[in-house]
């Protein structure tokens, strides 16, 4: 697998990522070491996790398996902090000292002295922005985060905090944005993305697929067993919008021309946009990790590349529209 580096820092990674937000929830621990050995055997370094996923169960399983079935040295680390999940809902703290205590508690989960990539999950705004981002310069001051990153942040909120920590030597530079990020969902594009190239800040997609949608799955409806049908998806998107079903048509077919899946189709269109570091796999099941490893080998040509770029364009308004 193919490795790049993250915006403007020294940091490499594979240009896919494991995500491991399903484990501990739907993925179990069997589960969990098949895919990790299926992304390492594949070339892929960067697992993407969080102190919220699974309730602290997927770090926890992620811990065991670095410790037994692939070494620690492999693979690039990434985790979060500012969101804490429990059976009553979920509650964001960027605060100094939860993020602190949480970076704790994950490194005794992983087992692991430091994280590679540390970031803060969301924006808290009941929290001065410079103490959020004081917490990511003391990880790294005491040796137990080596990159530092946001998730979840828009344009101007990415700005700020990149301008905050440039403005100062010493503090640790911003180099990750992980937000949403599909074919069937491009808003990214109108601000995230371009003030991340700007700013050499390297764009990580969740999401990478829709929340399945781009699978094409849902195209002869919602099936029972599917996380749609279970409960609330912020991250899908309905396939009932008539964009998102044109996109989904044109991606099948495009995958039937190519003979290849609209998993493929749809990671390699994404891994190539402007910015982006990794796209971040949130497979259940070792098969749809399989599907989505499968893209690697995947190059579109220009025409198909060009065609899915004007199926799914983003609405443009002010100040695109002005001259």
């Amino acid at each position: 697998m193919k490795q790049r580096t993250v915006g403007r820092s020294g940091l490499k990674v594979s240009h896919l990522a494991l995500g491991t937000m399903t484990w501990g929830i739907e993925t179990d621990l069997d589960e969990a070491a098949a895919q990790l050995v299926a992304f390492h055997d594949a070339g892929g370094t960067l697992v993407d996790t969080a102190a919220s996923y699974g309730y602290g169960e997927a770090e926890s399983m992620l811990g065991n398996l670095l410790a037994d079935v692939v070494p620690r040295e492999d693979l690039v680390i990434a985790t979060k902090a500012g969101i804490r999940r429990t059976p009553e809902g979920r509650f964001v703290d960027a605060s100094r000292g939860a993020l602190l205590r949480q970076l704790d508690t994950s490194l005794r989960r992983l087992q692991t002295d430091h994280v590679d990539l540390w970031y803060v999950h969301y924006v808290d705004d009941t929290v001065p922005f410079d103490e959020t981002l004081a917490a990511l310069d003391a990880a790294v001051v005491a040796g137990k985060v080596r990159y530092v990153g946001v998730s979840n942040y828009c344009g101007w909120r990415l700005g700020r905090a990149a301008a905050w920590q440039r403005a100062v030597p010493g503090r640790a530079p911003i180099v990750a944005n992980q937000v949403r990020y599909s074919l069937v969902d491009r808003a990214v594009e109108r601000e995230v993305v371009p003030a991340s190239l700007e700013l050499g800040v390297g764009v990580f997609p969740w999401s990478p697929l829709g929340g399945g949608v781009l699978t094409g799955k849902y195209r002869g409806g919602m099936p029972a067993d599917s996380r749609a049908a279970v409960g609330h998806r912020p991250d899908l998107v309905s396939v009932d919008e008539p964009h998102a079903g044109g996109i989904v048509e044109a991606v099948a077919t495009a995958a039937e021309g190519l003979a290849t899946s609209p998993v493929a189709v749809s990671l390699a269109w994404l891994r190539e946009r402007p910015g982006v570091v990794a796209p971040v796999l949130g497979a259940r099941t070792l098969g749809q990790l399989t599907g989505a490893l499968a893209s690697e080998a995947l190059e579109l040509p220009r025409e198909i590349r060009t065609a899915l770029d004007d199926v799914s364009a983003p609405v443009s308004g002010y100040p695109e529209d002005v001259h």
